[in-house]
């Protein structure tokens, strides 16, 4: 594939996703449409959605429910697409989900493999290829929580584990999120970090996923720089950004003590 051809793979998933067309995200102007319940959505997704955006770079594409359609609308023509996303601007949008229960709930940027630049990379330790039999005993250790999702084992396809004198010290998992895109998750014990683990696996977890006939995608905080490298020097290129918006409840769970299992909004 081409980097245009894995580009316009996400796209399809994005559209099925908010219940669109791949052509609204390289439209002129923002796009809203209604939230319902669609097929092929993302695993990982929870539809209808109270409000989720999404750009590409160009516009921005808004999935929310009825009542918040023209508010919304009038957000993202007030402020450039590549504003929307961040504050001071997003306060706006902010005060507006509270008048219904609701607030930004999560924002995050998503990575897509450059075909061209995909290539193993160098590690000292031994890396090994784990199928669900392999990694079945690793759930419910907090230490893999990135890389597996005890709630939705069964989306977790395959894993690269870094071994070092047979010890696991780092590990990529790969979850089928999606018909055709699967998210790569990676976490490197505390100690073995900053010594290229998370890239190595990373990367060749992602030639394993491709092999498949599937496209891996990478998604970080804006602010987890550490990850944000680790996609970049994989040969990972920043393809779409996303934010939800959910009940103010479920915001405020986030922070406190304990952490729902997954976003509804």
């Amino acid at each position: 594939m081409t980097k245009q051809e894995v580009l316009h793979l996400a796209m399809r998933q994005s559209a099925a996703d908010c219940g669109c067309s791949v052509r609204d995200f390289e439209a002129q102007g923002p796009v809203v449409v209604l939230s319902g319940k669609h097929g092929d959505v993302r695993a990982d997704l929870e539809p209808p959605f109270d409000c989720r955006m999404v750009s590409y770079g160009n516009n921005v594409v808004a999935c929310v429910r009825q009542e918040l359609r023209e508010p919304v609308r009038r957000y993202l023509h007030r402020f450039e697409a590549a504003h929307c996303f961040e504050p001071p601007n997003l306060h706006v949008l902010e005060h507006t989900l509270r008048q219904h229960g609701l607030a930004v709930c999560f924002v995050g940027e998503y990575f897509l493999p450059d075909p061209s630049r995909l290539e193993a990379l160098a590690c000292s330790d031994e890396l090994r290829l784990l199928l669900p039999p392999d990694f079945s005993g690793l759930y419910g250790d907090a230490r893999w929580g990135n890389a597996l999702c005890e709630t939705r084992r069964q989306m977790d396809m395959l894993a690269v584990g870094a071994y070092r004198e047979d010890v696991l010290v780092g590990l990529a998992g790969a979850s089928a999120d999606g018909a055709t895109l699967w998210q790569i998750g990676v976490d490197v014990l505390p100690a073995f970090r900053r010594q290229g683990i998370a890239a190595a696996l990373t990367a060749r977890l992602a030639r394993e996923i491709l092999s498949l006939g599937k496209l891996p995608f990478y998604g970080a905080a804006w602010s987890n720089l550490p990850s944000v490298r680790n996609a970049l020097r994989c040969g990972f290129f920043p393809a779409w950004v996303e934010l939800t918006g959910g009940p103010v409840e479920f915001v405020n769970a986030c922070n406190g003590q304990r952490r729902p299992a997954g976003c509804g909004g």
